[in-house]
C-alpha cells in the first residue's frame, strides 16, 4: 500500500498534492481505510463508515472541478468526519442512541451544505454520548469511544467519535457540536484543536437540538489553519436558524495565521488555581507554561478573580439550564413522531406507550436529564431553580464581558484533570459533571472559545483554552498559530502499532 503519509498530513497539503497530482485519490483513501480496519473496531470512533468506493467516487468527482478552477473547492477531496448528530443527506443519524437507530437523514446540515460545496468528502457519522450528553465518550448505545493515544482511557465527550477520528488519522478534520464543553474537552485530551464560535455564527440547522440556547456546531482540526479554513465555510447567515445573528461582518482566510500580534493582553481567571482539588496540579502547571511562552512574545499577563463563587455555581446553572431544555427537546422522542414505533398486545393508554418507548430505547444518563428537566421545569420549582439559573447565567456572562474590557482573551483550562480511564467515572455523577467546569463559562455567555494541544503528560495530550469578546475568533486563531509554532503540538497523530 502507498506510504505518502498522507493521513497525518494538513488538508491544505493534501488538498495541494492532489490537484498537482503529485499524488492520486486512491492513495489518500487507501491509506486512511487501511488505518481505520486496523484500530477501529478498539477504538470505536465511528458509528457509520461510508463504503470506501463511495467515498472514492466523491473524491475523483472534487478533484476533477478543482484541478479545472483551483480558486475554488478549498477542501477539495478532503475527508471529513461528522458528529452524529448533525444530518448528512441518507446517512444515518442516531445521535448515539437506539431511539434513532433506524432514522435515515433526509437532508443536509447547512455546515455540511457548505462543507461539500467547498469538495469536501464525508467519511462516516462519528461515535457520541446519547444526545450529547456526556463528558467521557461512554454514554454511546453502540459502545464508548476509547482515546488512540491510550485505549484504556477515555477520549472526552461528547464529541468523542470526531476526536478519536483525528487523532488516530481516521479523518483529516471534523465536525463537533459543543454544549457545555463538548468539542474543547475531548480535543484537550486527544491533542487537537477545537473551537466552540460566537453563539449564533455557525447554522444549527440540521443539529439535533439537546440545548437550544447553549450549543453551537464547530471545527475540529490538528492544525490550526485547517481549522480558520473549516470555520471560514461554514460560518456566516442562515435564514434556516433563527438564532443566527443576521449580519456577521466577519470573513476569515488562512493568511490570518501569520498576522504578528501587537500590544495584546491576556487575562488569566486565578479562580481556578484555588478550588481546591478540583483542578489537577498537572493542568495548572500547563497553564504557567503557556503563561510563560505568552510572556517571552511580551504579551502582557493579567491576573484576575472571576469570583470563586461564579466559578462553582456556574457548573450547576448550566446544568439546570442545560437539562431543562433538554426535557422539552426530547419530548418529540415517543415513537409516534419520531423513534421505535411497536404494536402493543393489549391497549391502555398513550401515556402508558410512551413510557414504554421512552424507557426501552433512552439511556440512563438521558433518563435521568429528562427527568431532572422535568422537575425543575414544574410548578413550584421553576423559580426555585430555572429561572434562577437563568439570572445567574446573566451574572456571569457580565462578568466575562467586563473582564474582556481589560483584555483580549482569557486563559483557563480546557479540562480539569488528564482523561481518566473507561469506568473510573462514569458511575459517579458529581465527578462526571465536574469535567466540564472549565468550559461551561463559554456557554453560559455565548462567547468564543477555542482549544489548544499544549503538551503531553506521559503519553497523553493536554490542551489550554482561550476565550475571546463576541466575534473576536480572530483573536483565538493568532493565538493558536503563536502557540502551535512553540508547543510543537502541530498534525499529532497517535500511532497504531
Amino acid at each position: 500500500m502507498p506510504r505518502n503519509r498522507l493521513y497525518e498530513k494538513p488538508a491544505y497539503k493534501i488538498r495541494e498534492m492532489l490537484i498537482d497530482r503529485e499524488v492520486e485519490p486512491e492513495d489518500y483513501v487507501e491509506e486512511v481505510y487501511y488505518r481505520v480496519e486496523k484500530k477501529e473496531p478498539r477504538i470505536n470512533a465511528f458509528i457509520t463508515l461510508r463504503p470506501k468506493e463511495d467515498v472514492l467516487k466523491d473524491m475523483k468527482t472534487y478533484i476533477k472541478r478543482a484541478r479545472q478552477n483551483p480558486e475554488k473547492y478549498r477542501l477539495a477531496g478532503i475527508l471529513v468526519a461528522i458528529k452524529d448528530n448533525i444530518h448528512v443527506e441518507n446517512l444515518p443519524v442516531t445521535c448515539g442512541s437506539l431511539m434513532l437507530k433506524e432514522y435515515i437523514a433526509p437532508y443536509n446540515a447547512t455546515v455540511v451544505e457548505r462543507l461539500v460545496r467547498e469538495g469536501a468528502v464525508i467519511i462516516g457519522k462519528t461515535n457520541m454520548d446519547e444526545f450529547a450528553m456526556g463528558s467521557t465518550g461512554e454514554n454511546s448505545a453502540f459502545g464508548p469511544t476509547r482515546n488512540p493515544w491510550d485505549l484504556a482511557r477515555v477520549p472526552g465527550g461528547s464529541s468523542s467519535g470526531s476526536a478519536a477520528a483525528l487523532a488516530a488519522g481516521f479523518a483529516t478534520i471534523a465536525l463537533g457540536s459543543d454544549t457545555g464543553g463538548s468539542i474543547r474537552l475531548p480535543s484537550s485530551w486527544t491533542g487537537v484543536y477545537g473551537l466552540k464560535p460566537t453563539y449564533g455564527t455557525v447554522s444549527r440547522y440540521g443539529l439535533v437540538a439537546y440545548a437550544d440556547s447553549l450549543e453551537q456546531i464547530g471545527p475540529m482540526a490538528r492544525n490550526i489553519k485547517d481549522l480558520v479554513t473549516v470555520f471560514s465555510i461554514i460560518t456566516g447567515f442562515d435564514e434556516k436558524d433563527s438564532t443566527m445573528i443576521k449580519k456577521i461582518n466577519i470573513k476569515y482566510s488562512e493568511e490570518i495565521v501569520g498576522e504578528p500580534l501587537r500590544n495584546m493582553k491576556v487575562i488569566v481567571i486565578e479562580d481556578f488555581f484555588e478550588v481546591g482539588e478540583s483542578v489537577d496540579d498537572n493542568i495548572l502547571n500547563t497553564i504557567e507554561y503557556i503563561i510563560d511562552i505568552l510572556q517571552d512574545y511580551k504579551i502582557e499577563v493579567i491576573f484576575r478573580k472571576l469570583g470563586k463563587d461564579i466559578v462553582e455555581y456556574s457548573l450547576p446553572s448550566y446544568y439546570v439550564i442545560a437539562m431543562s431544555e433538554a426535557s422539552s427537546n426530547l419530548a418529540r422522542y415517543d415513537g409516534i413522531r419520531f423513534g421505535p414505533k411497536e404494536e402493543l398486545e393489549e391497549w391502555t393508554s398513550w401515556t402508558k406507550y410512551y413510557s414504554r418507548i421512552r424507557r426501552k430505547y433512552f439511556g440512563t444518563e438521558v433518563k435521568l436529564r429528562i427527568m431532572l428537566g422535568s422537575w425543575m421545569l414544574s410548578s413550584g420549582y421553576r423559580d426555585q431553580y430555572y429561572v434562577k439559573a437563568l439570572r445567574l447565567r446573566r451574572l456571569i456572562r457580565d462578568k466575562l464581558i467586563k473582564l474582556l474590557r481589560d483584555a483580549d482573551s482569557i486563559l483557563l483550562p480546557s479540562c480539569v484533570s488528564p482523561p481518566p480511564k473507561l469506568g473510573e467515572v462514569i458511575n459517579e455523577p458529581i465527578k462526571l459533571y465536574m469535567l466540564d467546569l472549565a468550559t461551561v463559562l463559554a456557554n453560559i455567555s455565548g462567547l468564543p472559545a477555542i482549544n489548544i494541544p499544549a503538551r503531553f503528560i506521559g503519553n497523553i495530550p493536554i490542551g489550554v483554552q482561550f476565550m475571546a469578546r463576541y466575534l473576536d475568533e480572530h483573536i483565538l486563531f493568532k493565538i493558536g498559530a503563536l502557540l502551535e509554532k512553540e508547543t510543537n503540538m502541530k498534525d499529532k497523530v497517535a500511532s497504531i502499532e
